[in-house]
């Protein structure tokens, strides 16, 4: 009996110096700050992840020195059961309470990147890559796929004009597909909010092929709605619009362009040159920011039919050809050549 007796007490002071062994250890873990790999570290949280798979996740990215340790820890500090979605960044050494404190707070990054209005998709492509969002040819593949907006422009081959220009804040953790989509999605809500609603007879591609050679011949806000104006004038009359973004677009598309134009560049071949061919071009040129679409939503009404660069940022408008060419011959021809597109717009 009194054998028994020491072995439960032996029993119990080695199960009481076990608990302060390991709770010892608990408390100095807890509290010692660990970074098992060099520089930042992102773990990303899908969303819907349940706490246990994160734990494990900073674990296996050495963020945490215990699997044990951080998952006890959450037990007793951590709040939610399904954690904040998004991409969690670990740049210096952590204890376990600050990385969960991190958890708790839904302390997630973002990446912010602006999309300057104008730029054609592959444009877009290469400021996504520069920003970290991505790799370029991934970037470039999804965009020659016009799936991601085929429901609001069926005839749409690829995102060209739809990547909508704005400043955004995105997880770096996105893939690819899910960062364009983002983008598409910002110009579905502009569409949605201020397109379709005012029950335009225009189709959507056709809105924003016209907004976006409005985007490439001005930068002045007050002439946007005048160039509008213009082409669709030569819309209705059946006049090629003969502007000069159609060609370079096409000449850019096919590796071609020097860099500037000349007269033989009239006849380049493409149902993109606009000086070949009378209507709209097969699509949009680049992406037009909210005051082109505005535009070509709402053209300023106007007589004009042409007009011509003044070298400032700014156009002379003219009704008719003679006043046009007195427009040209002062502006475009001080060299006494005549210029590329300058005559015919």
């Amino acid at each position: 009996m009194r054998m028994s007796k020491r072995l439960i007490l032996g029993a119990i002071v080695l199960l009481v110096a076990a608990f302060a062994i390991s709770g010892g250890w608990l408390v100095s873990d807890w509290h010692t700050p660990f970074k098992g790999k060099p520089g930042p570290i992102l773990v990303s949280v899908p969303k819907g992840t349940h706490a246990g798979v994160v734990l494990e996740s900073l674990y296996q990215h050495g963020v945490v020195r215990s699997r044990i340790s951080v998952k006890l820890a959450y037990g007793f500090l951590g709040r939610p059961r399904n954690l904040k979605a998004g991409t969690y960044r670990f740049d210096q050494p952590a204890t376990p309470l600050q990385v969960i404190e991190k958890l708790n707070r839904g302390e997630v990054v973002y990446t912010k990147v602006t999309i300057p209005e104008g730029l054609r998709a592959e444009d877009v492509a290469r400021v996504l890559t520069e920003a970290g969002l991505g790799k370029q040819e991934t970037f470039v593949h999804l965009i020659r796929d016009g799936r991601l907006i085929k429901d609001l422009d069926p005839e749409a081959h690829s995102l060209e004009g739809y990547l909508f220009p704005e400043t955004y804040l995105l997880d770096p953790g996105l893939s690819e597909e899910a960062v364009l989509q983002a983008l598409v999605k910002s110009f579905r809500s502009w569409w949605q909010s201020h397109g379709a609603p005012r029950g335009t007879s225009a189709s959507v591609r056709e809105v924003v092929t016209l907004a976006s050679l409005v985007e490439k011949e001005t930068g002045a806000p007050v002439e946007r709605g005048l160039i509008a104006g213009v082409f669709y004038n030569r819309l209705k009359m059946g006049m090629p619009l003969q502007t000069d973004p159609t060609i370079i677009y096409a000449e850019v598309e096919a590796g071609d362009y020097r860099g500037h134009l000349t007269r033989d560049d009239w006849s380049y071949p493409s149902p993109y040159n606009s000086y070949l061919h009378a209507g709209l071009p097969p699509g949009p040129i680049c992406s037009p920011g909210t005051a082109s679409l505005e535009a070509a939503l709402r053209p300023t009404p106007t007589n004009y039919v042409y007009f011509v660069s003044r070298n400032d940022g700014t156009h002379a408008f003219s009704r008719t050809l003679d006043e046009h060419n007195h427009a040209v011959d002062r502006f475009q021809r001080t060299d006494g050549r005549d210029h590329p597109g300058a005559r015919h717009r």
